[in-house]
């Protein structure tokens, strides 16, 4: 893939403007009322993101004007879809819309195809392995994962090598302000959205059991996307002191969500 292309598809990349949050704010609102001149300005704006996107795929021989139209569908889809009201960044909802867009187009068009139950098998795996990594708070090993989805650790391996740049979890993806997103923060299972709604009614639950400090620490880390550094300055204590309260935090929840 050409590096450092100034112009992509008839677009002058080192002329793309920057949106302000206020701004971005500002047209998300106008898009919600139906504004179509925001939402060209709302897609422009965010053109930086699919960029930034597309260079981890440098490796492959796609053109990369092709791979930036791809990413541009995905931003377009993760616009049309994002809700405002989640209190997320929509970097941290677009991404992920971008990069599977994008690893879409990429597996339609190779010339060796992965069978769809090897790609199963990956998929399931991955899963599990972000299952386990937000159950336990740490990685698991093959043998778990196996147990986990009841497939051997050499089916597992196997499939995970035959799908087309399969990702660590802890693998970063973007950095938004200095804030780095890992692929772990964004896999779910697309086919059980019911399931995230009682995720997310059992995390607010287990919220509920930190006290005011820990509320405030784990909101600022994991909803607002505060390295521990900021949270320390923004509370007024040590980044010590963050940590401890976090993992005390992550505890009580963990204990309450596998009781």
């Amino acid at each position: 893939m050409a590096q450092g292309k100034v112009e992509i598809c008839g677009v002058n990349t080192s002329k793309l403007p920057l949106l302000k949050n206020a701004e971005k704010e500002e047209l998300f609102s106008r898009i919600e009322e139906g504004d179509r001149d925001a939402r060209e300005q709302y897609i422009e704006g965010n053109l930086r993101l699919v960029l930034s996107v597309i260079k981890r795929f440098s490796s492959s021989n796609e053109n990369v004007d092709d791979l930036f139209q791809i990413g541009c569908i995905g931003l377009i889809k993760a616009i049309d879809n994002f809700d405002s009201s989640l209190n997320v960044k929509f970097s941290t909802y677009a991404v992920p819309m971008i990069i599977g867009e994008i690893r879409r187009f990429l597996r339609d068009n190779n010339s060796i195809r992965v069978s769809r139950s090897l790609k199963d098998t990956a998929y399931k795996a991955i899963y599990a392995r972000e299952n386990l990594t937000r159950k336990n708070l740490k990685e698991p090993t093959i043998n778990e994962i196996a147990a986990e989805i009841g497939i051997s650790k050499e089916d597992i391996v196997y499939a995970l090598d035959a799908i087309q740049n399969p990702m660590s979890l802890y693998e970063p993806i973007f950095t938004d302000g200095g804030d780095t997103l890992y692929v772990m923060d964004q896999i779910s299972d697309k086919k059980n959205r019911e399931e995230i709604w009682v995720e997310h009614l059992s995390l607010s639950e287990a919220m509920k059991r930190l006290d005011e400090r820990e509320y405030e620490i784990i909101t600022l880390r994991f909803f607002e996307g505060k390295t521990q550094m900021e949270v320390a300055e923004i509370i007024g204590i040590s980044q010590a002191q963050v940590s401890r309260l976090e993992k005390n935090a992550l505890r009580v929840m963990k204990n309450y969500l596998t009781a």
